[in-house]
Order: C-alpha cells, then structure tokens, then sequence
C-alpha cells in the first residue's frame, strides 16, 4: 500500500543562495525514447531520476533496449533502431507520465504486425490519448482504448503513411508523437501548429539527422534516412519548469537574492519568466529569443538572478499558455500578491494535467486565503498582497505540492502540504533544495 506524506513549510524571512535545478523532465523522457530508436549506443548526461524518467526507463527496456548507468551517472542507451521495438508480454507501464504515455505511441505506431497495451497509475487512468489516436490512426496504426479514449490502450503497429495534420490545440506531446511516427511514414508529414509549443522533439531530431524542416506554423518532417537516427550524445540541461518554483518563492519572500543555474533557456520553456517579469519581477539573465524558422540542435544553458520583488497584475492571453503551461499555477500564486487582477485565458489544457489543474489550484489556494476564482478556461486572482497560510492537499500532483510548499514560505502563517511525496515525480529533492535557501 502507498503511503502519502505531510510536510509544512513556514513563512520565511528570507531566500537566498544558489539553486540548481534537476535535470529537465521533457528532455530526459525524449531522450530514452530517441536512443531506443537509434542505430548505435547514445550517452545521455544529466538524465533525471526521478519516477517519472524512470517509468520511461523502464518502457524502453521493456521494447528491448538496454540501459547502463556509469558511477558519474552518465546513461548509455543502446537501442534497438526505428523498427526494431519488441513486443512484451505484458502491458507497458507508464506509472504517472504523460508524455511517456503519449509520445510512445507514435513510435510503436509503425511496428507491422506487434501490438503494445499501456497502463498507467489512476492518474493516467483519468488522461485522454483520443488526440494521438486520432493522427496515428490515419496514418495507418490501430489504437484501441479504453471508452474509446481512455487508458489503458492498446496500439497496433502497421506501414505507416504520410499525412498532414492541424492540431486541435498546440501540443508537443502530439505533435511530438506524429513526429516520431513521421520517421517511419511513406512520404513527408505536415504538422500545422495553432500556436507554439515545447520544441524539445524538432531539435533532437534535427540533431540525430531526421529531415525536419519548420515553416512558420508548419512543421514538415520526412522519413529517417536509411542509416536511422544518428545520435552520440545528449546533454540534458536543467529544469524550467522546476526552477519556477524557486524563482517564484524569491520573487514572493521580500528580501530574497536567489540565483538559478544551469536551466534551459529555451524559449519555448521560459514563458513564466517573461510572464513574471511583466509583473514587475526582477529577474535578470538572458533568455532565447524566438528562432523562426530555424530549428536549433540544443537547448541553450543560461542562468538567471531573482529578487524579491513587488508585482502587479497581468492578464495572460492564450497564446501565451502553451509556453507557461506547467507554470500557470504559480502564476496564480503570484496574483494574490499582485496588485489588481490577474486573469488566465484559455488554459482549459490544465484540466487534462495530473489534475483538473484549475479546479485543484483554485481550491488549495482558496483554502489559503487566495481571492480566486475559476473559469472555463482558467482562473482571476484578485491580489492581496499576502495569503493567510493553512493546509492544502496536493492530489497526487507533484506541481501542486510544490505550489503549496512555495505558498507556504510567502504566507503569513505557514502551510502544511498533505501528499509532499508527490514532487518526486518530476523533483525529488525539491524539500532539501528549497530549505537551503530558507535565511
């Protein structure tokens, strides 16, 4: 039987120091998948333990990779090539990650003849696949799932043709999975995005070989050369994601000097940043600037400088979420110390996260004191200056107990996160990292 555990995180006075965050979660989960396609072995550095990586771990070894971690923590992956993916005798399991979940399928898709079950935890249980269903299954591959979009699922590989495809909504973990099942499709795939989105997956590949080409809105990716996916090496930078957090706290603890290094400044993954700085955060650094049309190999490493900060009120547009959309939580936090009022437009995406990341963030920060409120698409934060503090439950989302523990150390009486153990998904030593910056 799993167990859950109760932290409390008290006001601070101050946060200061250095933070590193851990390695990126997006990046560590493609890179497995991409050296489990690939010709020859791939050494990846910095890949993330946590449990999330490790479920994806765990998946390729299933489909007959072979893993080895050196005493530096270097991984070596040697892969079974774009074809080559076995099929086990027992379903697949993705425990709690969702892009493992949905960027999988786009490789089995083209596995002639062999079919693949995925499950998952209760959470994964809850998340729709019905939007890679939907492309794969033109493309030629059978899913067949639970209630017709539900996991547990079952995907049933087949030759593979091109197709061009508008997403529904701008997502990388569908366009990531057309992606993949692109490399092993007859013809060349057109993806047409609404809006950006993470563009972890077109730099890897571009990186290993794969013809991918970027036009605008358009992304156009053709097969893998005949010699597969050429990759040697792969270093995987820090988290954005979970570096918002701390940068969150410093911006909320008046005070406060924290400097984040080593985090990917990629600018599909710092749109919190920008966001946090039109609200008046201090925060100084350099972050990527929109490439076009170019698809670079890397992520770029950048270090960022935060203060404690006051903050006024935004609204953030929908073009801007799928850019911020693990951060849009904190977002909301960092409203109930804005002045005015700070609206989230067309996030009806969080719904679908762990969580219904609208419905439990309003909650727990109500629960706090927060003056919020949900909408269809988001949520309205009228700013405070301050949040009373009490207890919050995280629901078996590691983003949410983050969000409380940071809650906890700008409040004016503390906070007690029911379910910390949840942060180890994406960030196992968040409660240590964190403390050490407590003055």
């Amino acid at each position: 039987m799993s167990t859950t555990t109760t932290a409390r995180f008290d006001p601070a006075a101050r946060l200061q120091g250095e933070i590193r965050p851990p390695a990126d979660k997006s990046i560590s989960h493609r890179a497995a998948i991409l050296g489990a396609m690939a010709q020859t072995p791939v050494k990846v550095t910095n890949y993330l333990a946590a449990a999330d990586t490790h479920s994806t771990l765990d998946a390729i070894r299933a489909l007959g990779a072979a893993t080895a971690t050196r005493p530096d923590g270097t991984l070596t992956i040697t892969g079974v090539g774009l074809r080559g993916a076995r099929a086990p005798d027992r379903p697949i399991d993705v425990g709690n990650a969702g892009t493992l979940m949905r960027l999988l399928p786009g490789w089995l898709a083209a596995m002639e003849g062999r079919a693949f079950t995925l499950d998952g935890d209760d959470s994964i249980r809850r998340r729709p696949v019905d939007r890679i269903a939907a492309p794969l299954g033109r493309m030629g591959a059978r899913i067949e799932a639970r209630d017709g979009r539900l996991p547990p699922f079952t995907v049933t590989g087949a030759p593979l043709r091109a197709i061009a495809y508008e997403l529904p909504v701008a997502s990388a973990q569908i366009k990531s999975a057309i992606a993949l099942a692109a490399l092993n499709a007859h013809g060349r795939t057109t993806i047409l995005e609404p809006a950006p989105s993470r563009d972890h997956t077109e730099r890897m590949l571009a990186a290993a070989g794969a013809p991918v080409r970027r036009s605008g809105a358009e992304l156009r990716i053709g097969p893998a050369p005949p010699d597969g996916l050429q990759i040697d090496a792969i270093a995987v930078p820090g988290d954005p994601s979970s570096a918002a957090f701390a940068i969150a706290a410093a911006l909320l603890v008046p005070g406060s000097h924290v400097v984040v290094r080593g985090a990917s400044a990629n600018w599909t993954r710092t749109g919190f940043v920008r966001i946090a700085r039109r609200m008046g955060g201090v925060i100084e650094g350099e972050l990527e600037r929109d490439p076009g049309d170019a698809i670079p190999r890397a992520d770029p490493i950048g270090d960022l400088e935060v203060r404690g900060s006051e903050l006024r009120a935004t609204v953030v547009e929908p073009a801007e979420v799928p850019l911020a959309i693990d951060e849009l939580p904190l977002v909301a936090l960092l409203g109930c110390f804005a002045e005015g009022r700070t609206v989230v437009r067309g996030a009806q995406e969080l719904r679908l996260k762990e969580t219904d990341r609208i419905a439990t963030v309003v909650e727990g920060l109500r629960g706090l004191g927060a003056d919020i409120e949900a909408t269809e698409d988001g949520f309205a934060v009228e700013g405070t200056g301050e949040i009373r503090g009490g207890a919050i439950a995280s629901h078996g989302d590691h983003r949410l107990a983050m969000l409380g523990a940071v809650a906890g150390l700008a409040s004016r009486e503390g906070v007690e996160v029911h379910g910390m153990d949840a942060a180890a998904v994406s960030y196992p030593s968040f409660e240590a990292d964190v403390g050490a910056l407590v003055k």
